[in-house]
This record gives structure tokens, C-alpha cells and sequence, in this order.
């Protein structure tokens, strides 16, 4: 199960009852660090918005939001890529060299069904 976040820090939590049993829950890193990761990036931009950091491919995004899927609110795919493209935005990494909002957009039109299948 974290065999894609080797050499990431992930959220652990454990869970002690009073009979003194537990329980690990093992988390995901934060979309922003797995965003990095695939960038081989330490962090992102200084200034989101008038500064680049990286450019991923939608393939990776889509990557990432599989990776996250247990945590994120929506079930569906779409949502789970525009939550990622939304944190792409806000580290400074374009999308197959366009700005994320336009990528959501254009997955709004349905230009990449064939991808987020």
C-alpha cells in the first residue's frame, strides 16, 4: 500500500483501545507533496500564479489522484483529477503546459474522457 510514497513522510495514525489493542491506520502524503515527488521537486513555487515550477502530464495527475482516492471527498475520477489540477495551481505546476484552471475547463467540455477512464 506505500509502496508509491517510499522516501515520503506519511500521516500515521494509531488507535489504542482501552484493552490496550491498536490499530495502524496508514494515511497518504498531501496531494502537494506527491505533485512534487513526480516533479523531483523539493517545494513549489514561491509566488502560485506568475511563477513555474514544473509541468505534469495528465497521465501523472491522474496518477495522483489514484493514489490519493481513499482520502478525497468525491468518488468519481474527474472530481478526484480536478482536486489534484486545483493543488497543482496553488504549488505553481502548469499541466501539459496550460494553466490547471484551463485543464479543468477543458475537462469540463469532455475534452478528456478517453484519459479519465
Amino acid at each position: 500500500k506505500t509502496k508509491d510514497f517510499e522516501g515520503m513522510k506519511v500521516p500515521v495514525k494509531v488507535i489504542v483501545d482501552e484493552k490496550k489493542n491498536f490499530e495502524i491506520v496508514v494515511g497518504t502524503p498531501p496531494t502537494s507533496s506527491l505533485i512534487l515527488k513526480e516533479l523531483n521537486l523539493e517545494k513549489g513555487a514561491q509566488k502560485p500564479g506568475s511563477e513555474v515550477v514544473g509541468d505534469l502530464s495528465i497521465e501523472k495527475v491522474l496518477k495522483i489522484a489514484k493514489m490519493k482516492r481513499e482520502g478525497m471527498l468525491s468518488e468519481k475520477i474527474e472530481s478526484n483529477v480536478k482536486e489534484v489540477l486545483s493543488t497543482c495551481l496553488s504549488v505553481g505546476v502548469t499541466v501539459d503546459g496550460k494553466n490547471p484552471k484551463q485543464v479543468i475547463k477543458e475537462i469540463n467540455e469532455g475534452k478528456y474522457k478517453d484519459v479519465l477512464r
